[in-house]
């Protein structure tokens, strides 16, 4: 295959970089996760509840960027675990609201720890003037395609 010059070379890919860096996290992630038993969509979907209480199955799918459908076994599992409640009838429309219980605020507090030790082992090579430089950029990416998107 001929290499013209649209080709992307994955050594000086930005896209490509950042996906390598997406998955490291993840996989890092996973790593502190596990022992706590948890993975990153589980952690996710708590942090979430944590800072929105009342979240809808689709709007929990949204932000830990999974499908309603996997979003709703998650569900189902932390209920059954005690991590969370969920009404029983919609107070408006056909969202049931999600709620951590003590329980599930207790393992989010474990995970975030750990999801932070993460962090700041990721970030341990830069400055603080860089890694506000580094989440600037990354923002403007995200709208640029957000918008690009949209247009």
């Amino acid at each position: 295959m001929s290499q013209g010059d649209d080709s992307i070379h994955l050594e000086t890919s930005l896209g490509y970089v950042l996906k390598e860096a997406s998955s490291a996290l993840r996989a890092a992630m996973e790593e502190v996760l596990r022992p706590l038993g948890m993975s990153v969509t589980h952690y996710s979907c708590l942090e979430l509840l944590a800072q929105r209480p009342g979240l809808s199955n689709s709007e929990l799918a949204r932000g830990t960027f999974v499908t309603r459908q996997t979003m709703n076994v998650l569900l189902q599992a932390l209920e059954r675990d005690g991590f969370v409640t969920r009404a029983t009838e919609a107070p408006v429309g056909k969202a049931l609201p999600t709620r951590l219980t003590a329980s599930g605020r207790r393992s989010l507090e474990a995970a975030s720890a750990a999801v932070r030790s993460v962090e700041r082992r990721m970030l341990a090579g830069m400055s603080e003037s860089e890694q506000s430089a580094a989440f600037q950029a990354l923002q403007s990416m995200v709208r640029a395609l957000r918008d690009a998107g949209s247009a």
